[in-house]
């Protein structure tokens, strides 16, 4: 099986998992993380965090989002435009309108993506080597590429987290994994 193929069959095992979970476990398992990211350091310290607004089959990280908001953090939401995300500074999640795929999305102007300090980052899959899979479209790795001093923090349901996700040079390795069991620090660097 090739590399493809084998994130396609390896896609379509872990959305089953995700899938098989009642909303009482996915909304257990999202507090669960919540607190687990409100006790973050790599969060404490952060002035702009990037964050998203969770499909109806992924972790909910918009508890976390008001806590930062909360703090005086900038929080930015992923836009989708052609194959780039815009990040764009929201302050009420109500604003955001259904765009790419349907997933909630920003209006207004974007900010330079070099002013993240740490990114919330989804995932189809991840592994404890700091590997990500995606929905395939790869506009995370591309912005993520250009944010080498974020931190990369990936946010998964215990059921997406698999013995080994597979990588090509462009996939970019996340630093922390924080879901609903635990925290892991993986392999990658110390943002400046």
């Amino acid at each position: 099986m090739d590399g493809p193929e084998r994130k396609a069959t390896l896609r379509r095992s872990v959305r089953d998992a995700r899938r098989a979970l009642t909303p009482t476990q996915r909304l257990e398992a999202s507090t669960a993380i919540t607190a687990r990211l409100r006790r973050l350091p790599e969060l404490r310290t952060a002035r702009v965090v990037l964050v998203y607004a969770a499909m109806p089959e992924e972790v909910d990280v918009e508890e976390a989002a008001r806590d930062l908001r909360a703090r005086g953090v900038v929080t930015l939401y992923p836009r989708v435009q052609g194959e780039d995300l815009a990040l764009v500074p929201v302050t009420d999640i109500t604003s955001l309108v259904a765009g790419h795929r349907r997933i909630l999305e920003p209006q207004g102007p974007p900010a330079d993506p070099a002013i993240v300090d740490a990114a919330l980052v989804p995932g189809v899959a991840f592994d404890l080597r700091g590997g990500r899979l995606g929905q395939g479209g790869g506009h995370y790795d591309r912005l993520l590429a250009g944010i080498e001093d974020a931190w990369r923090i990936g946010v998964a349901f215990s059921c997406q987290v698999v013995p080994r996700v597979p990588r090509d040079d462009h996939d970019i390795a996340m630093d922390v994994l924080v879901t609903d069991h635990s925290v892991h620090r993986l392999e990658r660097h110390e943002p400046a």
